[in-house]
């Protein structure tokens, strides 16, 4: 028995070198391996952050968004003295099955580590306690986790980490990040480059290896290996998914009526299963950060529809590759405005404030207003027109819900019109893509 644990001991410390060589190396080394962060970096917003010992930093988001590149971004002022572990590797989940385990291995073996890296936690059974006892022990180091999927975490981690770690959500790259990476430029080139990030966004999203990819063939090449590799391939062995088929499918008709609202019956029957199975897999998915779920505002009005639902995917290119729908001449694509809509609600979710929703309103006349920002206990509401306005004119829609809700701002998102005008007490913006995210900061800021 003795013999055992001496040669999984051994092999236990083998694997962390395998991991971390720098923790050996002769004098140590001071810089941060070029292969974990790619160039040219993208800042991220999600770098303004605390580093601190006293809370845990926990990263969810989709797979491949970046978590790792900003992880290490964040690490760089005080490497070596970081321990990586990746919870995918078994023998890591075997010998380290309690804090204890992991802080007593530090203190004998590398007592100068000053912050661990912990990845594909989600793999552990016991990921909230485990960072529990790492924050509780108050050993001085930083603890940092990633998560691709908060379906797992959610249970692990609610109660345990309440008050002992930050969280945020890293999705594929924002308009913003992107035009800050952009060299600078007169007010033309500004806003012909984002003219050209917009455009890729619609076609291949802003998943980080996508948008860093120099050709077109390339970028399909990976959503492909995002869509089979990460989603399908979590389907069947993440979540233990029977009728791959059924998911599949599931996924291309989510694609198909991206922003139209769902009947979740009329689903379940094309796919041949159970409406019960359909809404389990919605959840995975949006647990997942593949898709989101949007319901609808109720502001308490009788004539509202209020049990209907409408899902968007967190990135254009995956469901752009779930359709193999990547022309583009939009004034051929009949999907132009579904493209516009969705590329709109990617840019709300990548800004939304951590106590902010986003939601749609439709009342049963049939008058629709396509996003509901509810924040600081105001509600702004939000148009989505893929068209080159000329002169500030509102539907019938909008116009039905200011009059209804007479909210303090409201917004036209458009291809080409910048104005302001007023209806009543409403503040009504026509913005455009330029202007989108100050339009956003303006009113996270009211």
């Amino acid at each position: 028995m003795i013999v055992l644990i001496i040669m999984f001991t051994s092999e236990l410390n083998q694997r962390i070198i395998q991991f971390n060589p720098w923790l050996v190396q002769s004098g140590g080394t001071k810089a941060l391996p070029a292969k974990y962060l790619p160039a040219p970096y993208i800042h991220r917003t999600a770098e303004a952050v605390s580093l601190e010992t006293t809370r845990a930093l926990l990263v969810v988001g989709p797979r491949q968004s970046g978590k790792s590149t900003l992880l290490w971004h964040l690490l760089q002022d005080i490497f070596p003295h970081v321990l990586f572990l990746n919870m995918e590797d078994p023998l890591f989940r075997i010998g380290f099955k309690s804090s204890f385990d992991l802080m007593s291995l530090i203190e004998k073996g590398y007592p100068f580590i000053r912050a661990i890296f912990i990845d594909e936690i989600q793999h552990m059974e016991e990921a909230g306690l485990f960072i529990k006892g790492l924050v509780d022990a108050k050993t001085g180091f930083s603890v940092f986790a990633i998560g691709s999927s908060s379906f797992d975490l959610r249970s692990k981690t609610r109660e345990s980490l309440a008050g002992r770690a930050q969280r945020t959500t890293l999705y594929p790259f924002s308009l913003q990040e992107l035009l800050n990476n952009e060299p600078p430029g007169s007010a033309a080139a500004v806003l012909a480059s984002i003219d050209r990030i917009v455009t890729d966004q619609l076609l291949y999203g802003s998943y980080p290896a996508v948008h860093l990819a120099p050709k077109r063939e390339r970028k399909i090449e990976l959503l492909n290996d995002l869509v089979e590799a990460f989603i399908l391939r979590d389907a069947s062995d993440l979540y233990r998914i029977k009728r791959v088929d059924a998911f599949r499918k599931l996924l291309s008709l989510l694609a198909i009526q991206t922003g139209s609202m769902v009947n979740l019956s009329e689903i379940a029957s094309l796919c041949n299963t159970s409406v019960g199975t359909v809404s389990s897999h919605i959840e995975i998915l949006e647990e997942s950060h593949v898709i989101k779920v949007l319901r609808p505002f109720a502001g308490g009005k009788r004539r509202e529809i209020t049990g209907a639902i409408k899902i968007f995917f967190i990135d254009n290119g995956i469901r752009n590759k779930l359709l193999n729908s990547f022309s583009e001449d939009f004034s051929l694509r009949a999907d132009a405005g579904q493209l516009f809509e969705n590329w709109a609600f990617t840019e709300l979710q990548k800004n939304m404030p951590f106590l902010g929703s986003i939601r749609f309103w439709r009342s049963k006349a049939g008058a629709e207003v396509d996003f509901v920002i509810e924040y600081g206990g105001k509600s702004f509401g939000i148009e989505v027109k893929f068209t080159g306005l000329t002169q500030p004119r509102l539907s019938k829609s909008s116009r039905s819900f200011i009059d209804a809700y007479a909210p303090e701002r409201f917004a036209l998102l458009n291809r080409s019109l910048e104005e302001i005008i007023s209806v009543g007490a409403t503040n009504v913006s026509f913005i455009t893509p330029a202007t989108f995210c100050s339009w956003l900061q303006g009113i996270f800021a009211s």
